[in-house]
């Protein structure tokens, strides 16, 4: 299963490797959909999505982006709190740690734009603390 998750990730990531239409096509309908349901605020059917097609959030996080933002961009974003909290609580510290492709992390981030009483960014700050 853990094999399944990583070549799932792998596929959205190196999009240049040739691949099969419909194996590409499933790839980006799933990140379509993961990307709708945050946007949505819909935890329920996020965690149901992902179950479906036996992948970990922590697995496909890096992969993932939804209009060229993170899933926790796009969640603070629209005020997803229920789907942020819980892909916060599904991401490892490290990634939660990481600088993201403009260099800054997600914390550092939503404190420069506006998202800093953000019940996400309260999220991270905690799992950052060890809390």
């Amino acid at each position: 299963m853990r094999l399944l998750s990583m070549s799932i990730a792998t596929l959205i990531v190196a999009s240049s490797i040739s691949i099969s239409t419909p194996a590409l096509a499933n790839q980006d309908q799933l990140a379509a959909n993961i990307c709708n349901y945050v946007v949505s605020d819909d935890k329920n059917r996020l965690r149901k999505k992902l179950k479906e097609s036996r992948v970990k959030l922590r697995n496909i996080y890096d992969g993932v982006s939804c209009n060229g933002d993170s899933l926790l961009r796009v969640a603070m974003k629209n005020g997803s709190n229920a789907v942020g909290t819980f892909v916060t609580k599904r991401l490892p510290v490290s990634n939660l740690g990481k600088a993201e492709s403009d260099g800054l992390t997600i914390a550092a981030w939503a404190e420069s734009n506006g998202h800093s009483a953000s019940e996400i960014t309260t999220a991270i700050k905690e799992r950052l603390a060890g809390g």
